[in-house]
């Protein structure tokens, strides 16, 4: 009998090796090296199911004709929106998330969407077809083009696709299903990366738009190997608290739009349902006349948002003052407290500082920066900031404030909530109308900005 050959694989990085290493050389990961068995080589000509049947030929870019397709748009305008305007023929979307928060039921939701006019194949590996079944009741999902297969071997998954010739197909979710060639479990690298390649195939030689689920990882990344990510056109990861009711989608990947954009839902018990305006969400909690809170108009790909920071300057009863943020990158607190502290004259060496970007928002372009320094002055004086006002602004090391972009976009979006007062960037003045009610004032530095927000 022949002896069966075996090597070791992370499964974080897919490094290879002979013998079982407890940290992998190739991402310096810990206890990843899982035991496979070795694959044969496989003959010249044999292995054809990831590669064309007809030989293409390199020609002249110039020689190439395209047809412009349209874009295939759901009911849901916020996940067309991060997408980069609607789904494209022969796509390879992968969506992440963690357990609970909603991948399938994102994804049950928009199958029922597009087989009003299209025919979709929806493919559980984590249900059987009544599960799928009941949860498509409770969600009102009902369609004759809808069809639901509980499948894990990727080679009945194919013959299930050219049968039924759908022009959508949603795959729930990678990491459990196999390919008969491969003896790894399902889940491992080899797996993954072989499974992924057959889907993507499919996709592209057939122009069918398929949707991959990817399990993640503690630390928030989708589990496997990072080609995954490689492969795919599009990443979208679904962000939320399992406690909140609110959802976040975000594209940190897209070959076919920006990666700027975000999408927000709401979950029900209907399902989910998307948030037109997210600002009224952000800021239906804020406290008035409460010191450390400012409003900032930030800028969610081509949508300005108004977001509430919050600050709470308190002494320290430690050597180390302690600086945490939530929503806001940490750095970037401490770089803007030494500003205030070199620029203004703010003793703020003997304090904890904590911020917090309500909403469960993440923020982290250079606009944000002069309503972070408002919000840790005003907490720090004990003073609140105006109600009706609103920050926009970029703050350099020497106190600077400097021009941003898209300046009309987010006043009018104050202006729509009712915004009086936006202090924005001197140089930002000049060029665009102003709307009615609203009052700009232009600010060169923080220490003037400061005299604007608190009156002194």
């Amino acid at each position: 009998m022949v002896k069966k050959k075996t090597k070791f694989t992370c499964q974080t990085c897919g490094y290879e090796s002979a013998k079982w290493m407890g940290k992998c050389p190739g991402c310096s990961a810990w206890n990843t090296l899982v035991e496979e068995i070795e694959q044969k080589s496989p003959r010249r000509g044999a292995f054809n199911h990831t590669a064309s049947t007809i030989l293409s030929k390199p020609s002249p870019i110039t020689s190439i004709e395209t047809i412009s397709e349209p874009r295939i748009y759901t009911k849901s305008k916020e996940f067309d929106r991060v997408l980069g305007g609607g789904i494209v023929r022969g796509s390879l979307v992968l969506i992440g998330g963690d357990p609970g928060i909603g991948k399938s039921t994102l994804l049950l939701q928009v199958s029922s969407q597009l087989a009003r006019e299209n025919r979709v194949l929806y493919i559980s590996g984590e249900e059987s077809v009544k599960q799928t079944k009941l949860r498509s009741d409770r969600l009102g999902v009902t369609s004759d083009e809808l069809f639901v297969l509980a499948e894990t071997d990727l080679e009945h998954i194919s013959q299930s696709i050219s049968e039924v010739e759908p022009a959508f197909v949603v795959v729930d979710s990678i990491q459990t299903m196999y390919h008969s060639e491969i003896n790894s479990a399902p889940g491992s690298v080899s797996q993954v990366r072989e499974c992924t390649s057959e889907l993507m195939r499919i996709a592209k030689t057939k122009g069918i738009a398929i949707f991959i689920v990817g399990h993640v990882t503690k630390e928030g990344s989708i589990a496997g190997p990072r080609i995954l990510e490689h492969m795919v056109d599009t990443v979208l990861y679904f962000e939320g608290e399992r406690h909140h009711t609110y959802r976040i989608l975000r594209a940190v990947k897209n070959r076919f739009g920006s990666t700027n954009e975000m999408g927000i839902f709401e979950m029900k018990e209907t399902g989910l349902e998307e948030v037109a305006n997210p600002s009224e969400i952000f800021l239906e909690e804020r406290s008035q006349g409460a010191a450390g809170s400012t409003v900032v108009a930030s800028m969610e790909g081509t949508r300005p948002v108004l977001v509430e920071i919050q600050a709470l300057i308190s002494p320290t009863s430690f050597g180390n003052p302690r600086r945490m943020a939530t929503g806001i990158d940490q750095n970037r607190v401490s770089l803007l407290m030494a500003v205030l502290e070199k620029r203004v004259g703010l003793l703020l060496q003997n304090q904890d500082a904590y911020l917090k970007v309500a909403g469960g928002v993440k923020l982290d372009e250079p606009a944000i920066d002069l309503a972070v320094a408002i919000s840790i002055a005003s907490s720090f004086r004990d003073k609140p900031t105006g109600a009706t006002d609103v920050f926009v602004g970029e703050v350099g090391l020497t106190g600077e404030v400097r021009r941003v972009s898209r300046i009309e976009q987010r006043v009018q979006e104050a202006a729509k909530l009712g915004f009086q007062r936006v202090i924005i960037p001197e140089r930002n003045l000049g060029g665009w109308s102003i709307p009615k009610g609203v009052n700009v004032v232009g600010v060169s530095d923080v220490r003037q900005a400061l005299q604007y927000a608190l009156g002194g």
